[in-house]
């Protein structure tokens, strides 16, 4: 028999997804609100949007967290170095 396997997971990862949800943990904090999470199951990438709800992690949106984690760190620098 033969098992497929793709970037998103097998497909015993995926059906217990599909069952029981998806299990994300953090996989990278972009600001202190906005964050990537990965499923340990199937490896589904998902992010925080503008009004808090979790949206599928595209190109596009790595781009943007990252564009917004660039400006937010330089900002607290900037903050940091002020207040010092």
């Amino acid at each position: 028999m033969k098992t497929t396997a793709s970037q998103k997971g097998n497909f015993f990862s995926a059906l217990f997804c599909n069952l029981f949800g998806h299990h994300y943990v953090v996989s990278k904090k972009v600001t202190q609100h906005i964050k990537e999470y990965k499923c340990l199951h199937c490896q589904k990438q998902v992010t925080t949007d503008v009004s808090g709800k979790l949206s599928i992690l595209t190109p596009q949106m790595r781009e943007i967290n990252s564009t917004l984690q660039e400006m937010y760190r330089k900002r607290r620098r900037r903050v940091v170095q002020h207040v010092a």
